[in-house]
């Protein structure tokens, strides 16, 4: 596989995630679920984004797993 395609490959990868993080988070403030479901839905979205993208745990600790705490304080009005 060439650079270019290396890149397409990356940018397909990242936007998937993005696309399933966001639904994800859609589904936690949108759905009547439980808060051990929601949970399970952010480590779902966790394996989601080590699988595609492995050794990247920092990294979701970082960018999405304060996106989904703060949709589960909201959601759940916990404090």
């Amino acid at each position: 596989m060439d650079r270019d395609e290396e890149i397409k490959l990356e940018n397909k990868k990242i936007r998937y995630l993005r696309f399933f993080i966001d639904l994800s988070i859609a589904e936690i403030y949108q759905s009547e679920l439980s808060l051990i479901e929601a949970l399970r839905i952010m480590k779902r979205a966790k394996q989601v984004a080590l699988n595609l993208f492995p050794d990247s745990e920092n990294t979701f600790e970082l960018i999405y797993a304060p996106r989904f705490r703060r949709a589960i304080l909201e959601r759940f009005r916990l404090n």
